[in-house]
């Protein structure tokens, strides 16, 4: 294997981690809108994400800077031919990382809503627009002879856009409707499976949508079964939310965010952004590579900071891995986390109850 098809794999790696966690944060975030009935519960909702969601954006930090370095010509098409919805993410990842860490910082139940709103919004456009960004990718846009992407603002306003945008919203609001059963207790998890058996319906259809439509434009044998597989895959996490199997039912749906991602890239392959133009015109692994020896750099890097990135990634899960819910994160007295809870308050000289084990978080 060629080191430019390496860094292709090892992107599409980094792009398939960040949607699986960041999905459930996502999730999470569009929930506090629909699921939550008041400041309490949204806190809780929110605390279930607090100690894990900035770590999850790493993934895609880290993949956008191996795409600068490995690929520099597809980075720069990718920037400048979707300025505007890269612009957009880029304002959203960042109010809602704001809302998240300034929610617990004042006693006002105003500032509190303005937050909840903000998580909520930020959440929801950036689910939908990263699914409309790599639909539009995978359809092929306007690239000339020079490699720069024609088009303007109108480039994601088509509707593949909206069709993958709708897909990724809604797939990361059943990662997150289950995240939120597996982490908390009473009846916000009773809801959030209620919600995952809902939205795991409405996915289902929308795959079957895009099965047929993919069957029709295309005619691709390979897409059209692996497509079946996740509409396959959607009835049974839906099943298994209502036998409460929470855990087996998230670790499907995360299945899924990875199966549909790894479709995605290896629908591309070997070209990293098609050309509607002209296809000898597209962006490929070959053409848009940086040199062997910045290749051969970044690998003995990567080989050294991306293992202790994931242990320590992996252990902080481990450590957060109880459930919460049924006090007051939230809505009361400002303590401990950012978000107002999830950790919990150790005072000198006090000694309370060991906390309650609970079987059902190991799924």
């Amino acid at each position: 294997m060629h080191l430019n098809d390496f860094w292709f794999a090892l992107i599409a790696f980094l792009w398939t981690g960040y949607f699986f966690l960041e999905g459930f944060d996502f999730g999470i975030g569009v929930l506090t809108g629909l699921l939550a009935r008041d400041a309490e519960e949204r806190g809780t909702l929110l605390a279930t994400i607090g100690p894990v969601w900035d770590g999850n954006e790493v993934w895609m930090l880290t993949a956008v800077g191996a795409t600068f370095a490995a690929f520099p010509d597809w980075y720069a098409a990718l920037c400048s031919g979707f300025y505007l919805p890269v612009l957009a993410v880029v304002v959203c990842l960042i109010v809602r990382g704001v809302a998240l860490e300034y929610r617990a910082k004042r006693a006002d139940a105003r500032w509190r809503r303005t937050c909840d709103r903000a998580v909520f919004w930020s959440s929801l456009v950036c689910a939908f627009l990263w699914g409309a960004l790599f639909a539009t990718m995978a359809r092929g846009v306007p690239i000339g002879a020079d490699g720069n992407v024609t088009g303007g603002a109108g480039l994601i306003v088509n509707p593949d856009a909206a069709f993958g945008g709708l897909v990724s919203l809604t797939l990361f609001t059943l990662h997150g409707a289950l995240f939120a059963a597996l982490r908390c207790r009473g009846a916000l998890r009773v809801r959030a499976l209620r919600t995952a058996r809902r939205v795991g319906g409405g996915c289902a259809v929308l795959a079957l949508w895009a099965a047929f439509w993919l069957m029709v434009r295309t005619g691709d044998v390979v897409v059209l079964a692996l497509v079946s597989v996740v509409v396959c895959a959607l009835l049974v996490v839906r099943e298994l939310a209502e036998q409460r199997r929470e855990g087996w039912a998230f670790a499907l749906s995360g299945l899924i965010v990875v199966l549909v991602t790894g479709t995605l890239f290896g629908s591309l392959y070997p070209a990293l952004m098609p050309s509607a133009t002209d296809p000898a015109w597209s962006l490929t692994v070959s053409s848009a590579a940086a040199g062997p020896y910045t290749l051969g750099i970044l690998t003995w890097v990567a080989a050294f900071t991306a293992p202790v990135v994931m242990a320590y990634q992996a252990w902080t899960y481990w450590v957060f891995r109880k459930r919460i819910g049924g006090g007051p994160i939230g809505g009361g007295p400002i303590e401990g986390g950012a978000i107002g809870g999830g950790a919990p308050v150790h005072r000198p000289g006090r000694r309370g109850p060991r906390p309650e084990r609970d079987v059902a978080t190991r799924g």
